[in-house]
């Protein structure tokens, strides 16, 4: 079996079972491991006797096997892994519609919604997934709406019925009857004996599972040189930020720690709601903004042998691609970061905002929302501080951003959103590629031109004229060589 954990779809039952023999931590949320004989489904690497080859069956996803009539193993809990790094990454249908159902976009807007967003009818949306993935989009969404739910049971003190609202569910008697169904437990027995107690004020607590190794302080320092006053805030350990929710405001608060040893730690968050549905959405947003369901080991060792990217992968282990949490806001700082320092993009990002975003708490260092695209289009190039063909750039994105003619989340086809925007005045590639690298989470993109790139490549002897070619034997994990060489000059700036 290969290390890189191949789409799930295509192992084959003796790749699988190899893995499962092995326990490999690796393959944990990429595929599950289904035994009749006991009707539980595991994650490969679960403790318990390897069952005989002929009782199990695999499933690409854990909606799969709940399909097919299992239930999850209370030992291994095979639902609290990260999720595939296969469907994170994927440009095809499943993944795109995986990343959308993640996000919440079956439970608000239906399967209509989610079909329309993808292009399809919903027949054959639903005949594209269950050929995929092994089930329904309805099916892959009331597993999301069950994994959430089994987070917030064991990890937060909230009510049932707040835990079954954030989760999504309609109803309680829904929600009930799901975690009876998939967990072969109530939810006061995956509670225990903790009890629980009035939610204060829609705050949450939570930890967030991230694959190991996780180089949180590099992650932290990446998001501080360029937090947004009044927007976002760090300091030596925590990362915070405001969120723009479907139903409402929030702000979450992220601890920031490098992570190690074998398979899944967990990052803790402290979200605070305006409105309790909305914490799905933030949690899925804030997992793509840690990029938690990367698969470091898979890109380290497809960098183990190469000169120059080798000892950069060994010097910070478990780097992350840095994604965000509002493709729309990361489109607009792109263009404000053209031709400039990260300081001065920095400075009228934070003009802006002052400007013209939603104040959402007056004191504080989390005061405001960034501006929305909506009210930027309207705006006069003139009136913003920045050259005029910069102003007219970001005018002409955030005009096609709100008529929703370019789609930044992680539905999108990627090709054809980096066509759209060099189709706009002013959209050269370096702008589209850094928002495939944050907004899109595209894991095969490279700026050679790039100043950053360039003086990490001119520092360790390299010609940056050659960076283009040079970064192809890279593929498919440019995006986290990039981040390797942008860290190498970080590293030099802390030595010196």
């Amino acid at each position: 079996m290969t290390t890189t954990a191949p789409h799930p779809v295509r192992l084959d039952k003796e790749s699988c079972y190899r893995a499962v023999k092995s326990r490999d931590r690796r393959f944990d949320g990429v595929f599950y491991t289904a035994v009749r004989t006991t009707g539980i489904y595991c994650r490969p690497s679960c403790p318990a006797r390897t069952p005989g080859y002929a009782n199990v069956t695999f499933h690409p996803t854990a909606a799969s096997a709940q399909a097919a009539g299992y239930r999850a193993c209370k030992r291994c809990i095979p639902d609290a892994t990260p999720g595939s790094p296969d469907w994170d990454v994927a440009a095809d249908v499943a993944g795109r519609a995986m990343r959308l159902i993640a996000d919440g976009v079956v439970d608000r807007d239906g399967v209509d919604g989610l079909a329309r967003r993808l292009g399809y009818t919903s027949r054959h949306l639903t005949r594209l997934l269950t050929q995929e993935l092994g089930a329904g989009p309805l099916a892959l969404a009331r597993a999301r709406r069950a994994q959430t739910a089994r987070i917030l049971i064991e990890t937060t003190p909230m009510p049932y019925a707040d835990v079954a609202f954030a989760a999504g569910f309609s109803s309680i008697r829904q929600f009930n009857d799901t975690i009876r169904e998939v967990y072969a437990a109530s939810p006061t027995d995956l509670r225990g004996r903790r009890g629980s107690t009035r939610s204060t004020h829609g705050t949450v607590e939570m930890r967030l599972a991230v694959r190991t190794p996780f180089a949180g302080h590099a992650l932290l320092a990446f998001f501080a040189t360029r937090a947004v006053p009044g927007v976002e805030s760090a300091d030596a350990t925590s990362y915070s930020r405001t969120l723009r929710l479907p139903h409402g405001v929030g702000t979450v608060r992220l601890e920031l720690d490098d992570l190690t040893g074998e398979g899944t730690a967990f990052v803790p968050a402290t979200f605070a709601l305006e409105d309790l549905r909305d914490t799905g959405a933030a949690v899925e947003r804030v997992r793509r903004l840690l990029d938690a369901d990367c698969d470091p080991v898979a890109v380290a060792e497809a960098f183990a042998g190469d000169p120059l990217l080798g000892p950069l992968v060994r010097a910070t282990p478990g780097l992350r691609v840095p994604g965000h949490v509002d493709g729309h806001e990361i489109a607009v700082r792109a263009v404000l970061g053209q031709q400039v320092s990260v300081a001065g993009a920095r400075t009228v990002a934070a003009r802006l905002t002052r400007q013209y975003g939603a104040v959402v708490a007056p004191d504080g260092e989390l005061t405001h929302l960034f501006p929305d695209v909506a009210t930027l289009a309207g705006l006069d190039p003139e009136d913003l501080p920045m050259p005029r063909a910069r102003g007219r750039a970001l005018i002409a994105l955030c005009a096609a951003l709100a008529e929703e003619s370019i789609a930044l989340d992680r539905g999108a086809d990627r090709d054809v959103v980096r066509a759209q925007l060099l189709d706009l005045p002013g959209i050269g590639p370096w702008t589209a590629d850094y928002i495939a690298l944050r907004a899109l989470g595209h894991p095969d993109v490279f700026l050679p031109t790039d100043i950053g790139i360039r003086d990490a490549l001119a520092a360790v002897g390299r010609d940056p004229r050659a960076a283009a070619p040079l970064a192809d034997t890279w593929r498919p994990w440019r995006s986290y060589a990039q981040m390797h060489l942008w860290q190498s000059l970080a590293a030099e700036t802390e030595e010196d």
